[in-house]
């Protein structure tokens, strides 16, 4: 046929209660052809006993076969009633009571419609015309070309049922294939989709950063302008030296400039990607640090949450880039409670340890039933991504009273430790400090292995 089996299964396949369910009704249809299909055939066309069954066991092994080999079948299928009709030639010449149906016999016709089916279903399309078209010529051979006498033709009756058992394989087989490619495509949009919100969130954290590093490279660029100024009778080296590396920090500003313009969002009025498009504008503040949280927590109550604050331990200097990331986390675990769960109470945990900070927002169940957001899924996404860019952890899980809980540790200098393995468990259980109804016995689980800094 020029079109091996596809490895698409016959229709609903994927079910295997509905596999089952085919099989077993393939297997009744080949059966009851067997059966009944060969004492038919022996009384029509006159045949001895064991010609009958052999042409009836034929038509039911094509059946059978046809689930896995359904090229093979259509040709035994088709081989068998070839022969049968061809061995049953000489009994139409005489007289008969009724005429016999000839070439295609009622079990014949019926196995050969089944085994068609089954091929459409597993070849591509112009096999299974091939097929249906190779059937038709045989057909038209022996109705018409084998001279034969006092039958009754079954040529257009049975081709006619072939090209609708065809057809339906067809128009199945092409639901099945389109289904597939759907799939497929919607799998690799996913994948695309996710890989997009990566790049994306990472973009939007090295355009953050960008204020940060250039901020360090101005401070060494003036240093190095003003050192000479310090030192009484500074020698020529010394001075052509600072001169350098003034010249070499200005380049390097020049140069983030430029990946700033490579990394700049599509919206002109929110350059660094900091607010949805058309909402903000180009930011005019330094990016923000731990020192601005007051801030943030108070319009967070405004907007309508019940916040309370519990900061351990004694603030050492932290980078810049640890405080910033530790503000855009605790800012976006805000804004995912006040997008999910509105109404409901937050609690906000700081803590300093030598080797880093701990992070933790915890919020109450929602006061109502909250519908799904739209959102692009970016918040959480981009908080696992700052924590580990500076070598740290993040873990968000839903708390046993129906409220989300979000946990981060940043070490430090923003490297993390690889000889580092001791247990830190800043919080093991959350103080019920709203009342038994809000958080009650919400227990945020200890950092343990992989998740402990």
């Amino acid at each position: 046929m020029g079109a091996s089996p596809s490895r698409i299964s016959p229709h609903l396949s994927r079910y295997r209660w509905l596999r089952w369910l085919t099989d077993l009704l393939v297997f009744s249809i080949a059966l009851g052809i067997f059966l009944a299909g060969s004492g038919t055939i022996r009384t029509q066309y006159d045949l001895s006993t064991g010609q009958g069954w052999l042409a009836g066991l034929a038509q039911g092994a094509a059946v059978v076969l046809a689930l896995w080999r359904p090229t093979p079948a259509w040709a035994l299928s088709l081989a068998a009633t070839a022969i049968t009709a061809l061995t049953a030639r000489p009994a139409l010449e005489g007289a008969a009571p009724s005429a016999p149906d000839w070439p295609w016999s009622p079990p014949a016709l019926i196995a050969h419609a089944v085994v068609l089916l089954l091929l459409a279903l597993r070849v591509r399309t112009r096999g299974a015309v091939a097929a249906l078209a190779v059937t038709g010529l045989v057909t038209f051979v022996l109705q018409v070309g084998v001279d034969a006498q006092n039958y009754s033709g079954t040529g257009v009756v049975a081709m006619a049922v072939f090209a609708v058992a065809v057809l339906v394989g067809i128009a199945l087989r092409g639901r099945s294939e389109a289904r597939s490619r759907l799939v497929e495509q919607e799998t690799i949009t996913a994948e695309e989709r996710a890989r997009r919100t990566v790049l994306e969130e990472r973009s939007r954290i090295a355009r953050e950063l960008h204020d940060v590093v250039a901020h360090h490279m101005s401070v060494i660029s003036i240093q190095a302008q003003v050192a000479p100024h310090l030192v009484e009778n500074a020698s020529d080296e010394l001075k052509e030296n600072l001169a350098g590396i003034r010249q070499n920090a200005l380049d390097a500003l020049t140069e983030l400039r430029r990946v700033l313009g490579v990394l700049r969002s599509e919206n002109p009025d929110d350059p660094y990607g900091l607010a949805e498009p058309g909402t903000g504008s180009a930011p005019q503040a330094p990016q923000p640090t731990l020192d601005r949280l007051d801030a943030l927590i108070e319009n967070t109550r405004a907007a309508g949450l019940t916040v309370v604050t519990d900061i351990k331990g004694q603030a050492p200097p932290y980078p810049p880039g640890v405080e910033l990331s530790a503000y855009r986390i605790i800012q976006e675990a805000l804004s995912n409670a006040l997008r999910h769960a509105p109404g409901s109470s937050v609690r906000v945990e700081i803590t300093h340890f030598p080797r880093g900070l701990y992070l933790g927002v915890i919020n109450s169940r929602p006061e109502h039933p909250v519908p799904p957001s739209p959102g692009t899924g970016h918040g959480l996404l981009g908080m696992r991504e700052r924590a580990a860019m500076l070598g740290g952890h993040l873990t968000a899980t839903p708390t046993l009273q129906g409220g989300f809980s979000v946990s981060a540790f940043l070490p430090r200098d923003g490297i993390a430790d690889p000889d580092d393995t001791a247990p830190v468990e800043p919080a093991d259980t959350i103080t019920p400090v709203f009342g038994p109804d809000v958080f009650e016995t919400d227990v945020i689980r200890p950092m343990t292995g992989e998740e402990n800094p």
